[in-house]
């Protein structure tokens, strides 16, 4: 693994730390469907800008698109959707935790699917990761919180959409797509298909004009720009740049870094709390994330 590649991993996984934070202040102002149509849209408006000016330049043959549409399918398409209806019923913090449990469905995934087997080492801090998710969310177990389970429920089903799209991305890239082409076609695939739904939706309720308005409340305007712009288009970038490089199972473990990073922007910015929980988990995951990391560089050298 290089430098690059690893750099690019604690970038992507920062960007989606803070991604939680920008969607919870969002999602106090638009639904989350609005939400993600416009974040797609700001992204492929922008993305296709570059591509014009030829800043960035796309390649895509008709037999790769079937590779392409499996990614997006599962991302943004499926993720999205049940994160953003998830993330409205819980903490900025609580969702970034349920990301963490990411790498142990791709492990367990990409071995049946791909067959990119971790070494048992590696699944092994793949586990002290998770467990350190665990040990986080032991600190919100109530159980009189219907909608909060529900929320559980649906981030849970974006922990197995995410795991198959690194599956999805990883063999997209050995089919001779690069980063850049993926990233783009998801782009559009998610402006495409959230705004259609979204017009739809605000035509049966009797409010278009709101797909205008909306925009003019600056707390929309700031989160759908780094939600769009960072997050959709840098973000997804260098994801796809990493699973390019490396197995999906160690590009996965990045992810729980964006774990902890949603825990302090909650925490300095929505007056969220923290706890021992929070300290313990966390120190359990960046354990994880380096031992993985670290075991599959070792394996290069040999």
């Amino acid at each position: 693994m290089t430098k690059t590649t690893h750099i690019a991993g604690i970038l992507f996984a920062s960007i989606f730390g803070f991604s939680f934070l920008f969607s919870k202040i969002a999602l106090d102002y638009v639904t989350p469907l609005g939400l993600i149509a416009y974040r797609f849209l700001i992204a492929f408006i922008v993305f296709e800008i570059l591509r014009l000016t030829k800043v960035v330049k796309i390649q895509i043959h008709k037999p790769q698109l079937k590779y392409l549409a499996l990614v997006a399918i599962f991302q943004p398409i499926l993720y999205f959707l049940f994160e953003t209806f998830g993330l409205n019923l819980v903490s900025s913090g609580e969702a970034g935790m349920m990301i963490a449990l990411i790498p142990i469905f791709v492990a367990i995934l990409s071995s049946i699917l791909i067959k990119e087997r971790p070494k048992p080492l590696q699944v092994l801090f793949i586990l002290v990761s998770v467990i350190g998710v665990i040990v986080i969310q032991l600190s919100k177990v109530n159980g009189n919180n219907n909608s909060q389970f529900i929320g559980f429920v649906l981030l849970l089903l974006a922990v197995i959409s995410a795991a198959l799209f690194n599956i999805a991305s990883r063999t997209a890239s050995t089919k001779g797509l690069r980063p850049m082409e993926v990233t783009y076609f998801m782009m559009l695939f998610g402006a495409l298909m959230f705004n259609i739904i979204y017009l739809f939706q605000l035509f049966i309720q009797n409010r278009v004009l709101d797909y205008i308005t909306n925009l003019y409340h600056i707390e929309i305007l700031l989160p759908i720009l780094y939600l769009g712009i960072v997050a959709s288009i840098g973000g997804f970038f260098l994801v796809n740049l990493v699973l390019s490089k490396v197995p999906a199972h160690v590009s996965s473990i990045y992810a729980n870094l964006s774990t902890i990073v949603a825990i302090i922007a909650g925490i300095l910015l929505l007056d969220e709390t923290i706890t021992t929980y929070h300290i313990i988990g966390s120190i359990l995951i960046i354990v994880g994330v380096y031992g993985t990391v670290r075991l599959n560089r070792k394996a290069k050298k040999y």
